[in-house]
């Protein structure tokens, strides 16, 4: 996830100010030392999940001090908020922006991007990103419900229901489809075939995958259910 400063760094970091996580201090910094201090807490937040990023680690990877750091942002509780806020909104903004691609194929390739996609994301994350986001969706912390869960949740099911309005626009789907309904069902269903491989205490109670039943199986399963209940019916 290499965010472009200009364009995603720059307006959070004056949004956060507003709301008192970062400080005028911050923003008045030389560019590179900001993008070092944000490269920093990038790196720590991957490896760490950005709730529990080490404070001493982000300084000696951006080369500075502690002190500065709490110049930065004015407390550690400070620190860690602005990070978590750092990684959901880059992250929503990774996976909001494939949503036109995946809206540009049919529906049954798209939703099988969508899914996978998603899993070589986190494949390709470090474990302490892919820890945090688990635990802030599935431990009930109504902070991250808020800042983390909903954010993230969204921007997902945003991603299934531009899918689904593309092919009602091609003359994919059935006239009588409650789309907004339906489409929330498609996300959720593949939100249980995903995170049931990632996290395998789900698997264990949604009893999706063993040796035998294949994540690749169980998703064509999958996807002809759902093909077969949205379709438009072919006249002969």
């Amino acid at each position: 996830m290499s965010p472009d400063y200009a364009t995603e760094i720059v307006p959070l970091v004056l949004e956060l100010e507003a709301r008192g996580l970062v400080t005028r201090t911050f923003r008045r910094l030389d560019p590179d030392r900001q993008q070092a201090v944000i490269d920093a807490i990038m790196t720590e937040a991957a490896e760490r999940g950005p709730a529990e990023i080490n404070i001493k680690q982000v300084a000696a990877r951006a080369g500075v001090s502690v002190g500065s750091l709490y110049q930065y942002f004015g407390s550690r509780e400070k620190l860690l908020e602005f990070s978590v806020e750092l990684v959901t909104r880059l992250v929503t903004g990774l996976f909001s922006g494939y949503a036109p691609m995946l809206a540009e194929m049919p529906l049954s390739d798209g939703l099988s991007a969508y899914l996978q996609g998603g899993l070589e994301w986190a494949e390709s994350s470090e474990a302490g990103l892919v820890r945090f986001f688990a635990k802030a969706a599935y431990q009930g912390d109504p902070a991250l419900e808020e800042s983390v869960v909903r954010p993230l949740g969204g921007a997902m099911r945003s991603m299934v229901e531009a899918m689904m309005d593309a092919a009602r626009q091609r003359g994919e789907l059935r006239e009588n489809l409650d789309l907004e309904a339906v489409g929330r069902v498609i996300n959720a269903l593949l939100v249980v075939l995903g995170d049931a491989q990632l996290l395998p205490y789900l698997n264990s109670y949604f009893q999706l995958y063993d040796e035998a039943m294949t994540p690749e199986r169980i998703l064509s399963a999958c996807l002809d259910l759902i093909i077969r209940g949205v379709r438009r019916e072919q006249v002969s």
